[in-house]
């Protein structure tokens, strides 16, 4: 593992939502998709991979939140993300 997915990987959190919310409000929350590996993906934001990140926008598997979710989330705040920061964005995948 290259030492970027090593530091990546040690930085995972688990956080509420509750705790996502100021995130949210600055619109710097990314949604990655249960299929994908969050360390891949933001080691690809890292690394400013261009053609990886536009393939996983134009198939939906990274996205900002939408209405409906936020709404989900803001009636259940304990809700459980692992998450990663990859300055600006936190990205964020459901805990399993």
């Amino acid at each position: 593992m290259s030492d970027l997915k090593t530091q990546l990987q040690e930085q995972i959190a688990e956080i509420d939502w509750k705790d996502l919310i100021p995130h949210a409000q600055r619109d710097v929350i990314i949604v990655v998709h249960d299929n994908l590996d969050l360390i891949e993906v933001a080691n690809a934001i890292a690394l400013n991979d261009t053609k990886t990140i536009e393939n996983l926008i134009s198939e939906q598997l990274i996205q900002k939140p939408n209405t409906e979710q936020l709404s989900q989330w803001n009636s259940q705040p304990t809700t459980q993300f692992q998450t990663v920061i990859v300055q600006p964005f936190v990205l964020i995948k459901n805990c399993q």
